[in-house]
């Protein structure tokens, strides 16, 4: 039999521009395998939304394999030593994740190989720029975004240019494996997901497709449209980058070459620096593995947060009588995604109004986000509770009120997500418990009863936000 290369997808789902299968198809017959090792991720692993795009994506490169992928569960190193044994493997390769378990779990397996005599190779299929090749003059990680990204990112070598699909790969079966897809469990019992099948198209022709279809019709208004949330200026890409149904390098350079022939500098390069902030997001993460659990700022360490699981309950529900909050809350429960701009005022007001620890918020969203990420997601709920690298400070607090007359002025998404206020005009949609009592009963509203009334009032609870800031700096 001919030498065999195993390859190893994780979080590169893809054919196009992955360097590691590129590099393996070279060699020859490639055995290419997927594990779930849900144990390897303790707490964190894959979440319920993301569980649901999993199954598709995998399918989908399955598919774009010929229904050659070999899918397995149990603990990665116990199986690749199996399978080195089992067949004549001269060589394993594998794209780079930055998890800490990923990077503890790689090692492992690495020095496993090296004395067996194996070969093994990981490559950069997953960001820009590699988080230790990006230091401060001193040697040390940046900590600030701005300089991180336009002194450290921008002043290094350009992102590499993206490979094409390997031509001819030759693959192999593991015909003792009887491992299929839906063994692996990923699709919820119950029926949650249905608006979901209606929201997204998986896999890496749909990946495609979505960012040409940004590139044609969102990125021009891009830098003040994101902000918008029934806007068309987001490129909804997040889900497709974290399973690596695309890579970075296919987006920067799509981008980029779309920037010639039109002519919008200021959103190419905002876009760009979006990219950048995803970047920045994994590089804390691996300069600081910690961060998805401890307060990046120690001072947080004393912050009086507050345990209370009614109002805990309401916020996930979408039923805090806040329109724009209660919006992203449903949003999310139904598409298992929600508008940026959004994340932030949802956020806000529960690490700032409700005074709930960030770590709810980054549990919910964890399991609710089909783009669920641990990097991203643990700096962005940093960030806004004001714990994080450059982060927020803490004494900005999102108005719910004022962000969504200024943000969906109109309340085309707020009336989507919250129907039973639809009817209400845009001068109380934000604040209906303003409403006069006909007005309500215009618009078929019954406070307490049909829509919540707001389970804080936002002056007081702004007031104990920053009481209790300034207890954490006194203490």
């Amino acid at each position: 039999m001919d030498k065999i290369t195993i390859f190893w997808f994780r979080q590169d789902l893809r054919l196009g521009d992955n360097p590691g299968l590129y590099q393996a198809a070279k060699n020859g017959l490639v055995l290419p395998i997927y594990i779930q090792d849900d144990a390897s991720q303790g707490e964190f692993k894959v979440g319920a939304a993301a569980r649901w795009w999993l199954h598709h994506s995998l399918d989908k490169l399955n598919i774009s394999l010929d229904g050659m992928l070999n899918i397995y569960v149990g603990e990665a190193k116990n199986i690749i030593q199996k399978l080195v044994e089992q067949y004549s493997v001269r060589t394993v390769y594998w794209n780079r994740s930055y998890e800490p378990w990923r990077i503890r779990d790689d090692s492992a397996i690495k020095a496993m190989l090296k004395d067996i005599n194996i070969d093994c190779k990981s490559f950069n299929g997953s960001l820009l720029w590699e988080p230790w090749e990006i230091l401060k003059k001193d040697d040390t990680p940046y900590k600030v975004f701005t300089p991180f990204y336009r002194r450290g990112c921008l002043e290094s070598k350009p992102p590499r240019v993206p490979l094409p699909a390997p031509e001819n790969i030759e693959l192999f079966k593991d015909q003792s494996n009887h491992t299929i897809l839906e063994n692996l469990n990923l699709l919820p019992s119950n029926p949650w997901h249905k608006t979901m099948d209606l929201t997204w198209k998986i896999g890496e022709q749909a990946a495609k497709n979505r960012l040409t279809e940004f590139l044609k019709r969102g990125l021009q208004g891009y830098k003040e449209g994101r902000n918008f949330p029934i806007l068309k200026n987001v490129s909804r890409l997040s889900p497709h980058l974290h399973f690596g149904e695309i890579s970075p390098n296919q987006v920067w350079h799509a981008a980029q070459t779309k920037f010639p022939i039109e002519n919008f500098e200021k959103d190419l390069d905002h876009f760009l620096s979006e990219l950048g902030w995803r970047e920045f997001s994994h590089y804390l993460l691996y300069h600081f593995p910690s961060l998805h659990t401890e307060n990046f700022q120690e001072k947080f360490n004393l912050f009086p947060w507050q345990e209370n699981a009614t109002y805990l309950k309401a916020w996930q529900a979408g039923e805090t009588g806040y329109p724009i909050v209660d919006a992203g809350m449903r949003e999310l429960w139904l598409t298992g995604y929600m508008h940026n701009r959004v994340r932030m005022i949802v956020g806000s007001f529960l690490v700032k109004n409700l005074l709930i620890h960030w770590r709810h918020g980054r549990d919910w969203f964890w399991d609710c986000l089909v783009d669920a990420d641990l990097a991203n997601n643990s700096a962005g709920w940093q960030w806004i509770a004001g714990s994080g690298a450059d982060a927020a400070p803490y004494f900005r607090i999102f108005n719910p009120i004022t962000q969504g007359e200024k943000f969906d002025p109109q309340g085309e998404y707020t009336r989507k997500f919250v129907p039973e206020i639809s009817q209400l005009p845009d001068q109380y949609l934000y604040k209906p418990w303003e409403a006069p009592e006909h007005v309500l009963k215009k618009a078929g509203i019954i406070l307490g009863k049909t829509y919540p009334r707001p389970i804080v009032s936002l002056e007081d609870s702004r007031n104990m936000a920053l009481e209790a800031f300034k207890c954490m700096k006194e203490r």
